[in-house]
């Protein structure tokens, strides 16, 4: 398939580009800079410049692919508003170029947001709808075209996608315990993430879109649960740092942007997402990542 992917130059786009390349599919990412340009290039991507708010570019890369897989997203911290209408904006373009096609169009989403008190599973709907809601509800926008003959696929990550050169949560703890010089969990540390390492990820993007029904939520999990004090168990071993726990109330001074997620538990179960495209994890799990330095070099 010709696949038109969108945050091709990303921490879990790159790995899904040489996913698809390696797998014999052909890419086409979406690149806004020289530099990400010529990063998908010399993967042997075939390049379209654009970006989230060039509706031209994304309806024309949709059009043309067989395949859409959208991992792009602001990310915008200082103005989420923004983040959101560029987010819905996007799907909705390129949804629209793909109606009646019956062409794949893998969605990216978080887990954090949609269910309070237990893990999160794939039959669990997302409660972000409208442009006003997390990510411009688009998530539920996506899977709205399913009747429209689009082969929608939703894919759920975990908090923490992980391995060498992860620019994401675990990366900004390690910066905090640097600069605090302690390695710090919030309150009791009995908080939980989920955690997947990329090259899983990227997998599972690539055998959702060559398997998964229309409608599919996969979640991108391979462990359910990991204690937010055992992540900073693992950074104190690998900087040789105390580890101390921090009060809920200096979160944000302590460990700066990641503080308000810190505290969070964010998990949620892959068991349906495993059977449906026969995905199994092989990758190292996050604290043997933490262990083995792939955050201290």
């Amino acid at each position: 398939m010709r696949v038109f992917v969108t945050g091709a130059s990303g921490w879990i786009g790159s790995a899904t580009v040489d996913e698809l390349l390696d797998t014999g599919h052909g890419v086409v990412g979406l690149a806004r800079s020289d530099a990400s340009a010529a990063a998908l290039e010399r993967r042997g991507a075939t390049v379209l410049r654009g970006d989230l708010d060039d509706p031209d570019s994304l309806h024309r890369g949709a059009s043309e692919a067989d395949a859409v897989v959208h991992l792009a997203n602001k990310h915008d911290w200082g103005n989420p508003a923004e983040s959101d209408r560029a987010e819905r904006a996007a799907v909705a373009t390129m949804a629209e170029a793909l109606v009646g096609t019956g062409r794949p169009f893998v969605v990216a989403n978080a887990l954090s947001g949609l269910v309070e008190g237990r893990s999160v599973l794939e039959t669990d709907p997302s409660p972000a709808v409208g442009p006003g809601s997390d990510r411009g509800g688009s998530e539920n926008l996506a899977l709205d075209y399913v009747d429209r003959g689009v082969r929608t696929v939703i894919t759920r990550f975990a908090p923490s996608v992980h391995g060498a050169g992860d620019w994401g949560f675990v990366t900004f703890l390690v910066a905090a315990a640097r600069r605090r010089g302690v390695s710090g969990y919030l309150g009791d540390g009995s908080a939980t993430w989920s955690a997947v390492h990329r090259s899983d990820a990227a997998r599972l993007i690539r055998l959702g879109l060559e398997n998964a029904s229309g409608g599919t939520r996969l979640h991108v999990v391979a462990e359910e649960f990991v204690t937010t004090r055992a992540i900073a168990e693992a950074i104190g071993r690998a900087l040789d740092l105390p580890v101390v726990s921090v009060a809920p109330a200096d979160a944000g001074e302590h460990f700066g942007i990641v503080g308000s997620f810190f505290g969070m538990t964010m998990t949620a179960s892959s068991e349906l997402t495993r059977k449906a495209v026969d995905w199994e994890p092989t990758g190292p799990s996050l604290i043997e990542d933490i262990d083995s330095g792939a955050y201290t070099r």
